[in-house]
């Protein structure tokens, strides 16, 4: 109705100034106008309604199944083939040290960026069985021997371009212990205390292979390199 009484009031103003064909043909243009849009309007699908939501059923506590506290009536193992002193977290007494959970190294928090490296690079390998030679055709190998898994931790960290034998890593570095990383290492052995935790492939109840020790070992009869820096 509203653009109808517009075009009204059109015409009108356009007659009085003498446009009698004018008004003629805007209010044609203007019926038109209107005709489609009501066309429009018309084919135009109506919108759709949210559907209702239907309301709760109601639930009489006395008829629901029981249930044990804390599993909702499901059964849940409660055993692990794992001790209490593996589960739980461990890490050796004094300094800003690295946790060892379930065999993996946890960094601390404040160790540099290479460290973590190190820490992460060497968690990666945890397990896989000791064969001389393991770790030095390539870095990545399906075993590894002492040398060839701290070259493996410290490729890690960006720390050596390549594998080093045990050898070589006693001319490795800088001469003594290191903040983060020291190396160990003698003509027949090495391994690597790294953010407080023992970084070795020597034997223990798991076998041998590269692990992490809690425990320190004895140090006598090797030279001791690290990082600069760390």
């Amino acid at each position: 109705m509203g653009s109808t009484a517009a075009l009204l009031q059109t015409v009108i103003a356009l007659a009085s100034a003498g446009g009698g064909q004018q008004a003629i043909n805007t209010v044609g243009d203007g019926l038109a106008m209107l005709e489609a849009r009501q066309r429009i309007e018309a084919q135009a699908p109506a919108p759709a309604r949210a559907p209702a939501t239907p309301e709760p059923a109601k639930i009489d506590p006395e008829h629901l199944p029981p249930a044990s506290a804390g599993s909702n009536g499901t059964t849940v193992p409660h055993s692990s083939p794992l001790s209490r002193e593996q589960i739980f977290a461990h890490r050796r007494a004094g300094g800003s040290n690295a946790i060892l959970l379930t065999g993996v190294a946890l960094p601390p928090p404040d160790a540099p960026e290479a460290v973590k490296g190190v820490v992460n690079a060497a968690n990666t390998i945890v397990g896989r069985p000791y064969v001389w030679g393991g770790g030095h055709a390539s870095f990545y190998s399906r075993s590894y021997d002492c040398s060839g898994a701290v070259s493996f931790a410290l490729f890690g960290g960006g720390l050596i371009p390549r594998p080093l034998t045990s050898g070589e890593l006693e001319h490795w570095g800088a001469p003594g212990p290191g903040k983060w990383i020291t190396v160990y290492a003698n003509a027949g052995h090495t391994f690597a205390e790294i953010a407080g935790l023992r970084w070795d492939t020597v034997g223990d109840e798991n076998g041998t292979g590269p692990r992490w020790h809690l425990a320190p070992t004895d140090t006598s009869g090797f030279v001791v390199r690290h990082p600069p820096g760390l």
